[in-house]
């Protein structure tokens, strides 16, 4: 058995992925992040652990992420390298949706852009909204920056208590924007005091459509309509109710594949397996 592991250190959470015998897909696991080289050298070697599997059949272990750079020595012995954060970004999205020509929205502390045509992987830009604002605010409005907890609170809220929606302030139709479609955020708070509820749903509302619209924004005159959402945002329950209303305001398509949380990590693993082929 020969296993390409790839680590995806970030800010708050370090994920790692296995690929066994250059095909099955293992699976995923995150852990929060500290120090970096204790939490990757941790994140494997519960990895290997929770698998049942040896460190000897580690065949090559990918890092990628802010956390990965200062790293110098192989990671408990195996043969280790690293690889650009946008272009495993781009690997991982590609293999995990099947699209060959996309924007990839890396959805982390904060939210990368990345251009997908092909074999050609492209940073693009990015925003300083992400996980990290989310968790940020909701400590200040909440007193929690525990993504869980946020997220179950959310569930139980109702965004329309704090979002301004265009059927607040119109009868019809504003050309594309129907009336579910937010004029403007957190705005009737000026009108009526949320519950704890109302603004955590509020608060991910808020994130997720600002980072929506800022990248089908950043390619309006690119010719792309399908966006890979990736990143630990993408397991909040409210991106499958943010984002079907953002593909019909902007004609769209966004995508969340399988995998989404652990895309980066996936595509360093998969740059190795690609550059030995």
């Amino acid at each position: 058995m020969s296993i390409i592991i790839g680590i995806d250190a970030g800010i708050s959470s370090t994920k790692i992925i296995g690929i066994e015998n250059g095909e099955r897909i293992m699976a995923p696991m995150a852990v929060k992040s500290g120090d970096a080289s204790s939490a990757i050298y941790g994140a494997l070697g519960k990895y290997l652990n929770d698998n049942d599997t040896t460190l000897e059949s580690v065949e090559q272990v990918m890092l990628t992420g802010i956390g990965a750079k200062d790293l110098k020595s192989p990671i408990l012995g195996r043969p280790t390298a690293k690889v650009d954060e946008f272009i495993a970004n781009g690997m991982g999205a590609r293999f995990d949706s099947g699209l060959n020509h996309m924007i990839v929205v890396s959805m982390g502390t904060g939210t990368s852009l990345a251009r997908v045509d092909g074999d050609e992987i492209r940073h693009i830009g990015g925003i300083g909204m992400g996980g990290g604002s989310l968790q940020g605010l909701a400590r200040l409005l909440l007193g929690t920056s525990n993504v869980k907890e946020i997220s179950n609170m959310a569930d139980k809220g109702n965004p329309a208590h704090v979002n301004l929606l265009i059927e607040d302030i119109c009868k019809d139709e504003l050309g594309n924007l129907t009336g579910d479609a937010t004029a403007s955020l957190f705005a009737k708070v000026l009108q009526r005091t949320p519950n704890d509820n109302d603004i955590a749903a509020g608060l991910i509302h808020m994130v997720l459509e600002t980072i929506g619209s800022a990248a089908v924004l950043s390619q309006l005159n690119g010719g792309y309509k399908d966006f890979v959402l990736v990143g630990g945002l993408t397991e909040s329950s409210l991106c499958r109710e943010v984002f079907p209303l953002m593909e019909k305001l902007y004609s769209v398509h966004f995508h969340i594949p399988k995998y989404a949380p652990y895309c980066t990590a996936l595509g360093a693993a998969l740059s190795y397996k690609y550059e030995n082929e």
